[in-house]
């Protein structure tokens, strides 16, 4: 499916957020691929312990420091908080280890233009994926029917780190569940905002390095666990 590219794409207000932790083997691609496309590159460095933050900022991010580890979900609100106060129209979450296409982004951001929305949700079930083994898949099918289940959005992919959201829709966004279970919060606070969104059709590259760094399936129901106690505390 070919979406329409938009004239937010070249302007100075986006900014894309990247968590980090240990990712010194393609950060630097990474980011190099993102700064070929837009000015404003922000990596959240969360306490690595190898030369994440060196590389990014070597490649052209703007690298903020966490002291101590604190996870993926923290990092991210840390790059949204920053790109707010930095006068940010547009904010993309892109994950740090190379699964993402950067010439996707403009897709997402089409969508926000074109229909009015404050979240655009990537979705390889939508799009395609390469290389994603059965169990993976339905595990995140799984993931699909809870979240629908707890948050009413009709989506087709729950845990897919590419979305981009307005200005308006970031600042709606406080995430506290700070290891992996900020997926699933963040679709629960976009369901509580009542702000529009729409899925948009993405591609997610799996290489052996994306799927070590990824969710591990034995981790499955601690994670389910944890984002239900979240939520039930809410």
């Amino acid at each position: 499916m070919t979406l329409p590219t938009s004239s937010v794409a070249t302007r100075d207000g986006v900014w894309i957020v990247v968590a980090a932790y240990n990712e010194e083997r393609l950060i630097q691609q990474v980011v190099s691929g993102l700064r070929e496309i837009y000015a404003h590159v922000a990596v959240v460095d969360d306490c690595s312990t190898d030369a994440t933050a060196a590389l990014a900022r070597a490649a052209g991010a703007l690298v903020l420091n966490h002291p101590v580890n604190l996870g993926q979900g923290a990092s991210l609100q840390t790059g949204l908080t920053f790109a707010l106060r930095k006068g940010a129209t547009h904010i993309v979450t892109f994950d740090a280890d190379g699964q993402h296409r950067p010439e996707e982004i403009a897709h997402l951001l089409a969508a926000l233009e074109n229909s009015g929305a404050d979240f655009a949700l990537g979705s390889r079930f939508l799009g395609r994926t390469t290389n994603l083994a059965l169990s993976r898949k339905l595990m995140l099918k799984a993931a699909v029917v809870f979240s629908r289940a707890t948050t009413g959005l009709r989506i087709t992919d729950a845990h897919n780190g590419l979305r981009a959201m307005t200005r308006r829709g970031a600042s709606r966004l406080q995430l506290r569940q700070n290891r992996m279970t900020h997926a699933s919060e963040i679709l629960h606070q976009i369901a509580a905002s009542k702000l529009p969104y729409v899925e948009v059709p993405v591609t997610i590259d799996y290489t052996q390095y994306s799927k070590a760094k990824g969710q591990k399936l034995s981790n499955a129901v601690s994670i389910l666990l944890e984002l239900l106690t979240g939520t039930l505390h809410r």
